[in-house]
């Protein structure tokens, strides 16, 4: 008997409708119809719910060949999960480029670091453009942090794809500049997204 077949049945002994069920397992009733309907397995975390609620083994409910794939599916979600909101801390970091002293500022021949609020010693128009893609990343890392939870793949790509763009003008943009510290940081924090990018891509391959 398939998974989705054994928990229709032990809801019905029990005499439970989907969303009284769902309500117990403090999942949407969404969920149990999926499961119900063989379209989806629950979490680990859910397996053990339902094993708790109907006193029944979690080898009762799945094969251990079912049970190890779905564990397995689980991690490689949980390390996408990771890397993603990686991802969009390392965006977060941008605030660096904006608040420690990277720039150059120059009086009496001496030339001290300031942060880019007081950097007066650029164009106005080279200013506006950092501030435009300094801040633009710091939206679109809490953008990336605050949709891993829904995990909406396409919005997650189209965020992605903006962030490396942006990225990769920064360190363009700062280079032409001869910003050589912001230079330094900004490429560092591409690289390590460049790490995490490789590192999801190798998760979905395994």
């Amino acid at each position: 008997m398939e998974f989705c077949e054994k928990l229709q049945e032990l809801r019905k002994c029990k005499g439970l409708t989907q969303e009284e069920l769902a309500e117990a397992l403090f999942v949407s009733r969404t969920a149990v119809s999926k499961w119900e309907s063989g379209r989806g397995y629950p979490s680990i975390d859910s397996l053990k719910e339902i094993s708790r609620y109907f006193s029944v083994t979690i080898d009762e409910l799945l094969s251990g060949e079912k049970l190890l794939t779905l564990a397995q599916k689980e991690n490689e979600s949980n390390i996408r999960k990771i890397c993603q909101l990686l991802f969009g801390v390392v965006d977060l970091f941008s605030v660096m480029l904006i608040l420690l002293p990277l720039y150059p500022h120059s009086v009496q021949g001496f030339v001290y670091g300031v942060s880019l609020p007081a950097y007066t010693q650029t164009s106005p128009l080279n200013r506006r453009i950092y501030w435009v893609l300094f801040l633009t990343l710091m939206v679109l890392g809490l953008l990336k942090i605050l949709l891993t939870r829904w995990k909406p793949e396409e919005r997650q790509k189209t965020i992605t794809g903006c962030s490396l763009g942006l990225g990769c003008t920064a360190v363009l943009f700062l280079a032409l500049a001869g910003e050589t510290y912001g230079v330094a940081l900004a490429f560092l924090l591409l690289l390590v997204k460049g790490m995490l990018l490789f590192q999801f891509a190798k998760n979905d391959r395994c």
